[in-house]
């Protein structure tokens, strides 16, 4: 009888944590499709390698990295990290300048939208 109360305890936490998990992996996946859509219709120019891009083709090459290292990215920081920080070939940080202001790398630009999505989030519930 001890042994079957463990086995369903056990069943029944493994439930639990892999609801958290979905849970979890549901809020990031937001964040990192808020990013991406605000990245898009940012109408700041980003500069990768040098070359200046507007938002859409910016936000259409985040996306294919994104899907390139999609297995390891798990949160919107990996997001961010793996597919919006730098040049996987050169190495270069990427740069983004909004309206007149200065180039600033979208790493530290994203990562503070993402502090701001996350706070709004977090009222919201």
């Amino acid at each position: 009888m001890r042994k079957r109360e463990m086995a369903l305890c056990s069943l029944v936490l493994a439930v639990c944590l892999a609801s958290f998990a979905h849970g979890e992996n549901i809020q990031e996946q937001r964040a990192i499709n808020h990013l991406l859509n605000f990245v898009e219709t940012s109408r700041c120019t980003f500069v990768r390698n040098g070359v200046e891009y507007d938002s859409g083709n910016a936000a259409a090459h985040i996306k294919q990295k994104y899907n390139y290292f999609k297995s390891q990215i798990h949160s919107a920081d990996d997001f961010i990290a793996l597919a919006a920080t730098k040049s996987e070939l050169s190495g270069r940080s990427y740069f983004v300048r909004c309206a007149q202001g200065e180039a600033i790398p979208s790493a530290d630009w994203l990562r503070e939208e993402l502090e701001v999505y996350r706070k709004v989030s977090k009222e919201k519930k």
